[in-house]
């Protein structure tokens, strides 16, 4: 399994415009062969960073997702609305399990 973990700084004035395009990705990304989860959220701390969190069956799941139209489209715009540079984690994951609370 392939986990990524990204964090944008947007700038404010485009923060709306970078939630729609995030939300797009998130809804075509999880139907993608292969996907086990897209997530995208905003960090409580600092309601500017989008955060993405994506779980993938393995590294072909991970590379098909990189040529998808949608999110070639993010990347495209993404420039133009970052306000800092991004940090991107990728996990490879041998065995994952649920941690009851």
């Amino acid at each position: 399994m392939i986990v990524l973990h990204a964090a944008f700084p947007i700038q404010p004035d485009k923060r709306e415009t970078a939630l729609n395009l995030a939300a797009d990705l998130v809804e075509q990304s999880n139907e993608e062969p292969g996907m086990i989860e897209y997530r995208a959220t905003t960090d409580i701390q600092d309601e500017n960073t989008i955060r993405f969190f994506e779980q993938y069956e393995d590294v072909e799941a991970f590379e098909h997702h990189t040529q998808t139209a949608h999110f070639q489209e993010f990347e495209e715009q993404l420039p133009d609305l970052l306000a800092g540079e991004p940090e991107v984690l990728r996990f490879d994951v041998s065995e994952a399990t649920e941690v009851e609370l």
